[in-house]
């Protein structure tokens, strides 16, 4: 790595870390992720700075973020979008869900149902969805962070091993 990229990697890490604080590892593995062009998945209690991570790693990098709270009645819908129905020139219009986004924080996404995670996984590995029959790429880079609550808690979903393929 030449000492130019190296050297913007170590600004990312130390502005990340103002808001941060104790976490320079976390966040060194989180831009690996990023630039390695795959997905992250941390594991942990709430309150320990999972949010304020994804946030702040968007907005240092310059990225597009936005956040879905994942919930047992999150519907796939929900996450790529929909389209509506215009009773003025009698015709559909896709109006796109949260998923068109460079950075998404898929938060809790153990406590939504199988169905509900899976509406993310071609995303995650083809940078794209296929919605009613026609493929929207995705902006690029997307990177999806997700959180996951420990299993023992309840009212969480184990998640399937063709989405845990698709994190680093």
């Amino acid at each position: 790595m030449s000492m130019g990229k190296k050297a913007l990697i170590d600004a990312a890490v130390d502005e990340v870390a103002t808001v941060l604080l104790g976490k320079e590892s976390q966040i060194r593995l989180a831009i690996c992720c990023l630039l390695a062009s795959g997905h992250l998945l941390i594991e942990d209690l709430p309150g320990m700075g999972k949010t304020t991570l994804s946030h702040a790693l968007a907005q240092v990098l310059g990225l597009s973020y936005k956040r879905v709270q994942f919930t047992s009645d999150l519907l796939p819908a929900d996450i790529l979008g929909l389209s509506i129905y215009h009773r003025d020139d009698h015709s559909f219009h896709f109006h796109p869900g949260p998923i068109f986004t460079q950075v998404l924080l898929a938060d809790e996404i153990n406590r939504s149902t199988p169905r509900t995670q899976s509406a993310l996984l071609e995303a995650m590995a083809e940078g794209q969805v296929t919605l009613e029959g026609e493929t929207r790429a995705l902006p690029s880079p997307f990177f999806v962070i997700a959180t996951q609550n420990p299993l023992e808690q309840s009212g969480t979903y184990p998640l399937p091993e063709s989405q845990l393929d698709r994190f680093l």
